[in-house]
């Protein structure tokens, strides 16, 4: 590492790049571009020097000079991969073996001069790929718009003041805050920090975090790694807080730098996709293996050779569900889009498959069971009874009584202390703006700013009064918060937080007018009565400290200091909450609530959710810290509801322990820390609102709304996405396997051969064409809460689908091969037979599109009109067919002709024999589910 001595620079390049040197392509430089130069070295410049070059100051820039500069150096953001377009898309449709197979055959038909095969098969193709284009071309648009959805924020002091704005509108020399669970936003010079740790692994490969030191200066030729007093775009804040001032932005970033590398990453497939494409070679293999075998049995009958290859190719072509790739993308999309308008945002499809196996969501309770409104409504002074807090936590409206009313003068005393050091161990932030309060920061720290304006304590007072001179800030393993204040001429710490962490920190409790040695049974029982009633507590303690010239501010010089007091904070639960638990509860899925509240807090809001029943289902950090081995951790999750006092690094324990007992685990996170928990998890959930980069770039799910009804809604349009990929896959499998069993009929039967190639390729394209893609709009069928989770392992083709696949296909392959048989021997010619037949398939597969929309429930109980587009698609395909009778050069090619009224009607009650059986089926099986169901109530 090369470290300059403060103030020395070793290198003699320019301070700055030439005016206009940074600008955008494409964008104009204003008239004072010139003001604007980007420092080359900040590594190797105090941090007061880049501060003057980028004309800033700690205070951040103006709103005026910030939307300036905003115009001369574009938006910090990276060029984005295009999309391919849609010529490179529907050339995509073309490369499929399954395609060149149909090319071999059209050439086979030019040099056989058979012109109108050629052209029809020709014409196939092209539709395929138009249809394909539309629907992958409108998935692939619609999955760029939901991840534009999620943006990244950042918080930038302007003018002083901290505000968050979206991480694009940050310019060079604002000065931005970070906090750990963050992505740097651009490359920074490092003003202050504390305890900053940062990942690089982006940068550098380097998977330990390296911790920041802003005071140091290094050689220009220093790596990436070694430059500790930067911060650079892209890399994650593990630990710690820190302020820098942005020295470069998009383009000009290191990431900037290897934008290209990064950018250049192709988007995996979701396994879903990945098993399916395996299943349909698979099916390829089998369906071309008996396609060689009925073209075998056909030479054998003697039939030109010619027409045994155009056969073969037809017919594995049309039995082969090529277009299910396509369609399950389509049908992954549909649920992607039905979820975002629930507040779910998927970013990786394999949730939407996973969603349908969940057996229990492991939930944060603050934001997402709650409103994420914290107000203080409680104040609970040592030995004292309990004050009111009236008012809410929006807004500084209200005051503070006493049990008898107004405080008096000495008891006013008492709460102007505890308001003190309210807002000064305190990060938020609350002003009143042009347009009423504004305010951000921690729930906790904005909710006591609030409670410290009713009592007429103002943040901004107060510091000025007494400034401050170090803070140790709040991290979920540390539980406290703490700054450090000159006071009279002394050093006074002021610290909040959980009160387990503040006692040992304190040796006497407030009194009314003085101090009393503490009594550690009675502020706790005092805390305990206050957790009792579904107050969070927060405890308050202030003293005076010694700090040596050199010694830096830590928790080891909190000692000796006075307990305060008490502030009891209420977040009232969303009310949407129960009624989310209990459709869980129905659903078959457990819910467990995660908090780092008080247990007596944990408990409260529980039993008002009906998670739990009785404290035996609570279990605490501590108690899991006790744990000795995997065992002991599994028998105390098995039987839990509530988890509390857990810190952040449990969590991981805590779903993996729950996987070992046999659950499917979503988990719920907003924290950095939470990152493992939600990489572990089967489905991880991190919130849009509160949740850090590190969650939401760690889940597979994103919650715009922070709501645990949106993670409900998740798993129902999830149950729905999943039933919708096995109706299609249904759909295409049994109709191409009724297919396969028309021809074996035929072939063993030695009849003539049902269906010409081209009527194959006509009947694949009018009834598949349209419907498949229908099916993935299917809306619920309104029980996908009333089930129980599908089993992790249950294949997609599983045994229902193998044993419906089977009957439907004997159905309607040996109702037409006897339909066939039947035309023949009465005399129609061979091209009647087939017109009749082909008739007849495509009259099958347009019923059979309705009984694909759903697995056990009648045909007959679903609205056609839920579905406005299957019902319309099937129409329109039925009437293709019948236009295509009555137009000259079609009806030439496929052979086929108008067919008599009566013949119609004999066709279709044919073909209502598979609605029939099918609807038997479905009776018989709910009828056998039901009874093994009150033999099983019985035992």
């Amino acid at each position: 590492m090369h470290v300059l001595e403060h103030g020395h620079c070793a290198d003699a390049e320019d301070n700055a790049k030439p005016p206009g040197g940074c600008r955008m392509k494409g964008q104009s430089s204003p008239s004072s571009a010139a003001s604007y130069p980007l420092p080359l070295t900040p590594h190797t410049k105090p941090a007061e020097e880049m501060l003057a070059i980028l004309q800033s100051s700690p205070k951040g820039l103006s709103h005026a000079e910030a939307d300036a500069r905003l115009q001369h150096y574009g938006r910090n953001a990276l060029p984005t991969a295009k999309p391919p377009g849609i010529v490179r898309v529907f050339l995509h449709q073309f490369a499929s073996p399954l395609i060149y197979v149909l090319v071999a055959a059209a050439l086979v038909s030019l040099a056989i001069r058979e012109w109108s095969d050629a052209g029809f098969i020709c014409a196939v193709l092209l539709l395929n790929a138009i249809i394909g284009t539309a629907q992958e071309y409108s998935a692939q648009r619609a999955a760029t718009a939901l991840q534009q959805l999620v943006s990244m924020r950042s918080r930038v002091l302007r003018e002083g003041d901290a505000h968050e704005c979206d991480a694009q509108e940050i310019v060079p020399g604002d000065i931005v805050l970070l906090e750990s669970g963050e992505r740097v936003p651009a490359d920074m010079r490092l003003l202050t920090s504390h305890n900053l740790e940062v990942d690089e692994s982006l940068l550098t490969g380097e998977s330990i975090e390296v911790f920041k030191r802003p005071d140091e200066l290094y050689l220009a030729e220093s790596p990436l790694g070694d430059r500790l007093n930067m911060a650079f775009a892209g890399t994650l804040v593990s630990r710690g807080r820190a302020r820098g001032v942005v020295t470069g932005t998009a383009l000009h970033t290191e990431l900037g730098h290897i934008a290209s590398a990064v950018l250049g990453k192709s988007p995996t497939k979701a396994p879903l996709l990945v098993r399916m494409e395996r299943f349909t070679h698979r099916i390829a293999l089998l369906i071309g293996g008996i396609a060689l075998l009925m073209a075998g049995v056909a030479l054998a009958h003697g039939m030109p050779l010619d027409e045994i290859f155009l056969l073969a190719v037809a017919l594995a072509v049309s039995a082969i569900p090529e277009g299910l790739p396509v369609a399950l993308t389509v049908a992954l999309a549909i649920g992607m889009r039905r979820m975002a308008r629930r507040h779910v945002i998927v970013r990786r499809l394999l949730a939407v498959e996973a969603l349908g196996s969940c057996t229990f969501i492991a939930t944060d309770k603050t934001g997402t069971l709650t409103i994420n409104q914290l107000t203080a409504c409680r104040i609970a002074f040592p030995g004292q009874e309990h004050w009111e807090v009236t008012g809410n936590s929006l807004e500084p409206a209200g005051s503070i009584l006493t049990p008898q009313g107004a405080p008096l003068p000495e008891e006013e005393q008492l709460l102007g202390w505890l308001c003190q050091t309210a807002v000064l161990a305190n990060e938020g932030f609350l002003a009143h703006r042009d347009h009423g309060w504004v305010q951000h920061g921690d729930a906790v720290d904005v909710a006591l700013l609030v409670m410290a304006h009713k009592a007429g304590v103002a943040q901004a007072e107060a510091v000025n009064t007494m400034p401050e001179i170090a803070t140790i800030p709040f991290e979920s393993e540390r539980l406290f918060s703490a700054s450090l204040n000159g006071k009279e001429g002394a050093q006074h710490a002021f610290v909040k937080g959980a009160l387990e962490r503040l006692l040992p920190m304190c040796s006497s409790m407030a009194a009314t007018g003085g101090t009393l040695a503490l009594d550690h049974s009675q502020v706790e029982r005092q805390a305990q009565l206050l957790a009792s009633q579904g107050y969070r507590v927060i405890a308050l303690a202030a003293g005076a400290i010694e700090l040596g010239p050199q010694e830096v501010f830590s928790e080891e010089h909190l000692r000796q200091l006075t307990l305060i007091g008490l502030v009891g904070m209420i977040d009232p639960l969303r009310p949407e909450a129960k009624a989310a638990v209990t459709a869980c509860r129905a659903a078959g899925i457990r819910v467990a609530m995660v908090t780092g509240d008080h247990p007596a807090t944990a408990y409260a809001i529980a039993s008002e959710l009906e998670l739990a029943t009785s404290p035996e289902e609570v279990v605490t950090g501590p108690q899991l810290k006790q744990a000795t081995d995997a065992a002991a951790m599994d028998q105390l999750t098995r039987g839990a509801r509530v988890f509390a006092r857990v810190e952040p690094q449990q969590k991981l324990n805590i779903v993996r322990s729950l996987q070992r007992n046999g659950h499917f685990v979503a988990v719920s996170g907003d924290g950095a820390n939470d990152a493992p928990a939600l990489r572990a998890a089967q489905v991880g959930v991190a919130m849009g609102r509160s949740g850090t980069d590190v969650a939401r770039e760690t889940a597979d799910l994103i919650i715009t709304d922070d709501n645990f009804a949106s993670i409900v809604a998740g798993v129902e349009e999830g149950r729905v996405a999943y039933a919708n990929v096995r109706k299609v896959i249904f759909l295409l499998i049994s109709t191409g396997a009724a297919e396969l069993v028309l021809f074996a009929l035929a072939l063993l039967a030695n009849l003539p051969l049902p269906l010409l190639a081209v009527q194959l390729l006509w009947l694949n394209l009018v009834t598949n064409g349209i419907q498949d893609v229908a099916l993935a709009f299917e809306p619920g069928e309104g029980n996908e809460l009333h089930s129980p989770p599908r089993k992790p392992q249950e294949p997609i083709f599983n045994r229902l689908m193998i044993e419906r696949v089977v009957l439907s296909a004997l159905v309607i392959g040996s109702v037409a091969f006897l339909l066939f048989q039947l035309l023949l021997e009465r005399g129609y010619s061979i091209d009647q037979a087939r017109n009749g037949t082909l008739m007849l398939m495509v009259l099958f597969e347009n019923i059979h599109v309705f009984n694909s929309r759903s697995e056990n429930l009648s045909a007959f109980r679903h609205n056609p009109m839920r579905n406005p587009l299957l019902l319309f698609g099937t129409v329109v395909a039925q009437l293709i067919h019948i236009g295509a009778m009555y137009t000259p050069w079609i009806s030439d090619v496929l052979q086929i002709q108008p067919i008599s009224p009566q013949h119609w009607v004999i066709l279709l009650g044919l073909a209502l024999t598979v609605l029939v059986v099918m609807e038997i089926d479905k009776a018989l099986r709910s009828w056998l589910e039901a009874h093994s169901s009150q033999e099983r109530q019985v035992e």
